[in-house]
């Protein structure tokens, strides 16, 4: 479906094996995220895996999937979260969470994820934005149910280097 719509807006080629090159190049080839170190980075690594920054920051870690197997396996410790407005705890209608939580030692203050939604549909998301604009930074505000969203994608020149949803109306728990 997304290729569908980018080829139809003219953001993507029609030939599908020209269009997995564009991905390819968008998500996974890897750049220097970092000037002082080598090709060390891509867009799927740090959206969906994530990263540390000099072993001091946590970069990244947006996926729910690697969340959840990372505290599986005892190397993510939740700390908390920020649900939707008028709510004291996250349910089966929540597709968003901001969290906090540490992993390999760090804390990252604020991060937040989809949760249950499929990698696939996040890849086709993000993409979609990610190629509808040319900005360094884009951000779209979406309706979801009764709760606003902001969908933000950082361009990292032409890849991907950051993207991630953002709860806008939230219960403003303190994480």
């Amino acid at each position: 479906c997304a290729h569908k719509y980018l080829v139809k807006k003219g953001q993507s080629p029609a030939d599908p094996g020209k269009f997995k090159r564009q991905l390819y190049d968008m998500w996974f080839r890897l750049y220097h995220r970092d000037r002082s170190g080598g090709e060390d980075s891509c867009g799927f690594e740090h959206v969906f895996v994530g990263e540390t920054k000099h072993g001091k920051e946590i970069m990244g870690l947006h996926n729910w999937v690697q969340f959840y197997l990372q505290e599986k396996h005892g190397h993510v410790d939740y700390k908390g979260y920020k649900a939707r407005d008028n709510k004291n705890t996250p349910d089966e209608d929540d597709h968003v969470l901001n969290l906090q939580f540490s992993w390999k030692g760090l804390v990252k203050p604020v991060g937040s994820s989809f949760i249950g939604i499929s990698p696939e549909f996040e890849v086709a998301l993000f993409t979609i934005i990610f190629l509808m604009s040319s900005e360094k930074m884009t951000s779209v505000v979406v309706k979801v149910d009764e709760y606003m969203l902001e969908l933000v994608v950082y361009r990292h020149g032409s890849s991907i280097g950051t993207s991630y949803p953002k709860l806008l109306s939230s219960n403003n728990r303190d994480l």
